[in-house]
């Protein structure tokens, strides 16, 4: 599956050049991980964001949001944003500053 170009750059200049960031092919699309843990990603044209079990059903909530299920079970803690839910920069912005806060707070894999 391929990944939208366009939004996986947008989230780079969200990210910036942070050194503990970086790129992985994950889930037929792009991951962007800090410390080894995945923070957000980009699949199809989705916007994919791992929000933590505890911020899971407030995230389901919002607007354009709905359950990562990638597998055809829904993934607790990770969501998928529709193109509408991050045409805006403070749209992206909230969504990435959502998984990369989360993915902040796990410890640092090697």
């Amino acid at each position: 599956m391929a990944y939208d170009e366009a939004l996986a750059e947008r989230v780079r200049g969200v990210l910036g050049d942070d050194p503990r960031l970086h790129e992985q092919k994950m889930f037929g699309g792009l991951a962007f991980m800090v410390a080894g843990n995945m923070c957000v990603g980009v699949v199809g044209d989705d916007l994919m964001v791992r929000v933590g079990p505890d911020a899971y059903p407030g995230a389901l909530e919002l607007s354009h949001a709905r359950e990562m299920d990638f597998t055809g079970r829904p993934m607790r803690g990770f969501v998928f944003v529709e193109v509408a839910g991050t045409a805006g920069r403070a749209d992206l912005e909230a969504w990435v500053d959502r998984g990369l806060a989360f993915a902040e707070s796990l410890p640092a894999k090697r």
